[in-house]
């Protein structure tokens, strides 16, 4: 669990757009998947992120076989997998203090600058430029809000990730739900953030 919220960091840096007065989708407008290619923090992985438009869910497929986790944007919550463990942990989305950032939502703090254009596993892609708070970086976002390559640092870390392969079409309901006969716990009280 503890590399958890390294990859975490990774998926949050996945996004990267938004301008006051200009911004692209924040999230995808049509059901994908996506394989991207991490390196810093678990280098050199492959991480799998789905999106459910209809149910506004996010799935994460963290490298390594490290378990996946499911973001809930309409109900503000969160659960992680541990194969393993045949464990779920619970916890909130986005909700105070130990509350975890939706990796395509950048922070609404963040100032953002368009850049030009760039192709990335074949699909097109407008490059962003964001600073935050000491974080920097830049993310590709296609027009219908899927993020294609992104790289930033926080806090001297720097992670990088690039999409290989894109599919667009409707996503299974199924996998977007918890596994019954799993261990339930909620996230510690006082436990640093995975973002």
């Amino acid at each position: 669990m503890r590399s958890f919220p390294i990859a975490c960091l990774a998926a949050t840096l996945a996004a990267a757009p938004a301008l006051a007065q200009e911004r692209p989708p924040l999230m995808p407008t049509r059901d994908a998947s996506v394989t991207y290619r991490v390196a810093g923090g678990p280098a050199g992985q492959e991480m799998r992120m789905a999106w459910r438009v209809a149910d506004q869910k996010l799935r994460v497929d963290m490298p390594g076989g490290m378990g996946w986790s499911v973001m809930d944007q309409r109900a503000k919550t969160m659960f992680v997998v541990m194969e393993q463990q045949r464990m779920i942990m619970q916890m909130p989305l986005n909700n105070g203090p130990g509350g975890v950032t939706i990796p395509t939502q950048p922070p609404e703090t963040a100032k953002f600058t368009r850049g030009g254009t760039a192709t990335v596993a074949r699909q097109s892609c407008t490059i962003w430029r964001y600073e935050n708070q000491g974080a920097t970086g830049e993310s590709c976002i296609t027009a219908d809000g899927v993020m294609l390559r992104s790289t930033g640092t926080v806090n001297g870390q720097t992670a990088t990730m690039e999409a290989t392969e894109v599919n667009y079409g409707p996503q299974d309901a199924a996998r977007f739900t918890a596994p019954s006969g799993y261990q339930q716990m909620q996230m510690p009280s006082g436990a640093p953030p995975a973002r």
